[in-house]
């Protein structure tokens, strides 16, 4: 009977450590997912876009399942107006997309999570929503008409320079995304990164 009493103990040891290291081993995970998710939103706001939104796309990239509004607004203790307001502008972007499960009411979501796609589709978002609308201002400030002096020559020399390099600029990166099918494109799409 002892022999048994210690080889239960024994089990009930080993489970323990078990349990242990489990709890362990999702601490750590969990932590390095709120760290992941807390960065990715941090970097966001340094590219151009809230913090919140960032987060969002990041709880969504490494998310394995489509995830509700309630559920992201829980993960990220946000409102409903922040989260709603956000996941729009997500969509906007064509990075984030609505999904649907048979049975249920509520919309769910999902992040694109090819990397090449994702890093054409932000390309060419950030081309249409902030290169070419100061393509538009440069080309518009450049050809001013100028009575000559010294200062309006070097504005419009300075301003019609930076107008092509940005034109030469954008075109490569329009090249780029359009044919990013091509292995070179690809290449030149990871350098970029």
């Amino acid at each position: 009977m002892t022999i048994e009493i210690a080889f239960q103990k024994n089990k009930l040891s080993i489970i323990s450590e078990s349990l242990k290291i489990f709890i362990y081993l999702t601490m750590e995970f969990e932590e390095a997912r709120r760290k992941y998710i807390q960065t990715w939103g941090a970097l966001g706001s340094q590219w151009g876009i809230n913090k919140t939104m960032a987060q969002i796309h990041a709880l969504l990239m490494i998310s394995t399942e489509v995830l509700s509004i309630e559920e992201i607004m829980e993960e990220l203790q946000i409102s409903r107006g922040n989260a709603s307001m956000n996941i729009r502008a997500l969509i906007d972007w064509g990075i984030v997309f609505k999904e649907s499960k048979a049975g249920e009411r509520k919309e769910f979501f999902s992040a694109e999570k090819d990397l090449d796609k994702l890093a054409v589709t932000i390309a060419r978002e950030r081309s249409k929503r902030e290169i070419k609308p100061a393509l538009r201002i440069l080309k518009e400030v450049s050809s001013i008409k100028t009575n000559s002096s010294k200062a309006e020559k070097q504005f419009t020399e300075q301003t019609k320079n930076l107008y092509d390099f940005v034109l030469k600029a954008d075109n490569v990166l329009d090249k780029v995304t359009q044919y990013n099918e091509n292995w070179l494109s690809k290449l030149v799409v990871r350098l970029i990164k």
